[in-house]
């Protein structure tokens, strides 16, 4: 197979990617999930009329009347409405969020009104009343409020609750195993021997996954041998494995060899990206999708960006390519190489608003330190021109804390 660019790998990692059964979830169980099923209004939000402030209901024609003295004839409060009407000459004492009363047009904020024993005295700012929250200010009975495949956050999960929602149906969360091969690697507490490095590349993956919507299984680091390798995957649940290490073409890279025993089918050898070129994506006999990582953890991060998150995405059903986000360079960069680079970057607001990105000096991919202080990958093309400061680039934003 041909190095692919980075769009072609991707999409030929995309292609046939099927979404996992649909499941009903409580609402406290949903954030960062995949809707599956349409959030439709089944009433008016808010299902009445309503004050937007303290103070009193009254007819409008009474509040142009300056220094008018009303009856007051009752209360509204919220969960507790007056259930008479407002006449000519009359006022109910109300609250935020109560229902404005049948007969009442107008609300007179309480500083601008004075109450004097059963009857309230209007001020000269009476006739500004208005703050009134009319029914069905922020949606209809009907209205699709949230659509499938859109994930849920915080603020989603808030509007189900308005339309009356408990729980959503939701794609459920694709399982992903990852594992590490390495001779070389050992995970803490153990102590690494002369030539071995502490395994740094699972857990950050991991962290992803599951931010991204999907459960994350962490296997035991597997030696540079084709056993240790089958044996790790031969029995793992999981709709989406992902490998990290032994995928580029040397003496100890036995990934793949020792998948093809599995039944592995590539659909991507190579990528034509930098840092990331040793990335593949294939399927098992039995329909596991599997996706290589470099076993560099700074590699292994940007290809995770690149392919591993609209996976994770696809897999629920979920828009799996972000809108392209674009800032301006804050230096000069020389004309790039045959591969796409993805560098790693800082990236701020300028004083007009726009975002500005500045590249780090050092893009050794094995600076695990960069990628810690870095929150975008700037994208450069392949064969791209020089490039000046102001000049806009592509950014992927990163989703730091």
């Amino acid at each position: 197979m041909k190095l692919l660019p980075v769009d072609e790998a991707r999409a030929r990692m995309l292609e046939g990617v099927a979404v996992p059964p649909a499941e009903i979830a409580r609402l406290e169980q949903c954030a960062g999930r995949a809707l599956a099923r349409a959030v439709i209004a089944s009433r008016d939000q808010p299902p009445f009329a309503s004050s937007a402030m303290d103070g009193w209901a009254v007819r409008r024609a009474d509040a142009q009347n300056a220094a008018a003295e009303l009856e007051i004839i009752g209360e509204s409060a919220a969960g507790r409405g007056f259930e008479g009407a407002v006449g000519p000459g009359q006022a109910v004492r109300i609250f935020t969020g109560a229902a404005l009363p049948t007969g009442a047009d107008a609300v007179v904020i309480q500083e601008n009104a004075e109450r004097v024993g059963e009857r309230v005295r209007l001020g000269p700012l009476a006739e500004k009343a208005d703050h009134i929250r009319a029914r069905g200010g922020d949606f209809h009975s009907g209205d699709r409020l949230i659509e499938p495949g859109q994930r849920l956050d915080a603020w989603r999960l808030s509007l189900a609750a308005a339309a009356g929602f408990d729980a959503l149906t939701v794609a459920r969360r694709p399982g992903v195993a990852v594992l590490c091969t390495g001779e070389e690697l050992v995970r803490a507490p153990t102590v690494p021997g002369p030539f071995q490095i502490y395994e740094s590349g699972s857990a950050p993956l991991c962290a992803l996954i599951d931010a991204w919507g999907g459960v994350a299984q962490r296997l035991e680091p597997a030696r540079d041998d084709e056993a240790s390798v089958i044996a790790a995957l031969s029995q793992i649940e999981a709709d989406l494995i992902v490998t990290v290490g032994g995928a580029s073409v040397g003496d100890y890279d036995i990934v793949k060899p020792a998948l093809t025993r599995l039944g592995l089918a590539l659909k991507v050898a190579s990528v034509n990206v930098r840092p990331g070129k040793p990335t593949w994506f294939g399927v098992l006999g039995d329909g596991r999708k599997v996706l290589g990582l470099p076993g560099n953890p700074s590699s292994a991060l940007v290809c995770a960006e690149l392919f591993l998150r609209p996976l994770v995405l696809a897999l629920q059903g979920a828009n799996p390519i972000p809108a392209p986000l674009y800032a301006r360079l804050a230096q000069t960069l020389p004309a790039s190489g045959p591969r796409e680079h993805l560098m790693r970057a800082s990236l701020r607001s300028s004083a007009d608003g726009s975002l500005i990105v500045r590249p780090f000096d050092d893009q050794d991919s094995g600076l695990v330190g960069v990628f810690a202080r870095a929150d975008a990958l700037l994208r450069r093309p392949s064969n791209a021109a020089a490039a000046a400061a102001g000049d806009a680039v592509e950014v992927l934003k990163l989703d730091r804390l």
